[in-house]
């Protein structure tokens, strides 16, 4: 019996280990535009707008070419920091297969999403790819989901929100939607333990066995 019609994805702690490239992008620029390092904590408490976002309120004068400094350091690190999880492509594929409609709903800015999809070679699975530039209001805002919903005239009861943070909860419930949080990589995991999610899911394999069963 078939429980979710669609599926909507995070990315980074996800799909793939992006987060430590995240915090060495944002301390690439800021050290040598600002002559400051940032801890992992500073960085993630301003998560939420697009990177360029974040960038605009440090950099100020230097903006643009902080920007295209972010973006060719996260770009060419991809391949010594960033891996996919073993087994999350099957997931996407299975459901796939049974022509659900599949999104990505994703705090990332526009580029380095393009960025990051591309290069673990799953941007061709998504019929909806919905960034921080795409939305007024970013997550925890419920904005990104109910684009989804809309466009695919979505029951709210049979759409599956698959993330690893505290606004990937926060945006599902608001959306009036289930949410199965990961936390096999989850840079708020004891956080996101604490919160009331539908499902939690440790290991892709448990989220692999889910899927097959609902869909």
């Amino acid at each position: 019996m078939r429980n979710f019609d669609a599926f909507i994805f995070d990315i980074d702690g996800t799909l793939t280990s992006t987060n430590e490239l995240i915090f060495a992008s944002f301390n690439h620029v800021a050290e040598k535009y600002l002559n400051k390092k940032f801890t992992n904590e500073e960085i993630i408490s301003l998560f939420g707008p697009s990177e360029e976002v974040i960038l605009k309120s440090w950099m100020k004068d230097y903006f643009e070419e902080a920007k295209k400094d972010y973006y060719n350091f996260y770009s060419s690190k991809h391949s010594e920091m960033v891996d996919v999880y073993p087994g999350i492509i099957e997931v996407i594929r299975l459901i796939k297969s049974k022509g659900l409609p599949l999104a990505i709903f994703t705090g990332k800015g526009k580029k380095t999403t393009e960025i990051t999809l591309k290069f673990i070679e799953v941007d061709q699975y998504f019929d909806m790819i919905i960034t921080s530039d795409d939305v007024k209001e970013h997550k925890p805002s419920p904005e990104g989901i109910n684009k989804f919903i809309d466009h695919f005239n979505l029951q709210r009861s049979r759409v599956l929100m698959i993330g690893d943070s505290p606004a990937d909860i926060l945006a599902s419930k608001k959306a009036g939607i289930k949410i199965a949080s990961v936390v096999w990589d989850s840079y708020a995991k004891d956080e996101v333990l604490s919160m009331d999610s539908d499902y939690i899911f440790y290991t892709v394999d448990e989220l692999k066995e889910f899927v097959k069963k609902n869909i």
